[in-house]
């Protein structure tokens, strides 16, 4: 990445795993019900989409396997937030709300916006 640029901002369904992974260790099942949670139903993850967005966090280090068991023959693996990953969520966490903050600012100027929401 060139000197000066800021990283590319996380698609949603990643800012919500991550927010899901930033309170307590996971498995994926787990991690697809919060994500729903976090989104009030919004965002509904497939096993498929989870595992692939789990497979580019780890290879970035922002999560990391905690633990692994055997559950009914399965395995299970446990996924948490390392600290890079809390200081990318946490990063991103901060544009979303600024740029969230400009838009109400915009809008209520445009009188677009009443003080408790839209016009």
């Amino acid at each position: 990445m060139l000197a000066g640029m800021a990283e590319a901002p996380l698609r949603e369904p990643t800012f919500l795993v991550l927010t899901a992974l930033a309170e307590a260790p996971m498995h994926g099942y787990a991690v697809i019900e919060d994500v729903l949670r976090i989104s009030d139903g919004r965002v509904r993850l497939r096993a498929g989409t989870l595992y692939a967005v789990l497979d580019r966090l780890r290879a970035d280090g922002l999560i990391e396997v905690e633990r692994e068991e055997v559950v009914q023959s399965r395995l299970r693996r446990y996924y948490r937030l390392t600290a890079l990953g809390a200081r990318r969520l946490a990063e991103e966490a901060s544009r979303l709300r600024h740029n969230a903050d400009a838009a109400r600012v915009r809008l209520r100027r445009g009188g677009l916006l009443t003080h408790g929401g839209a016009a």
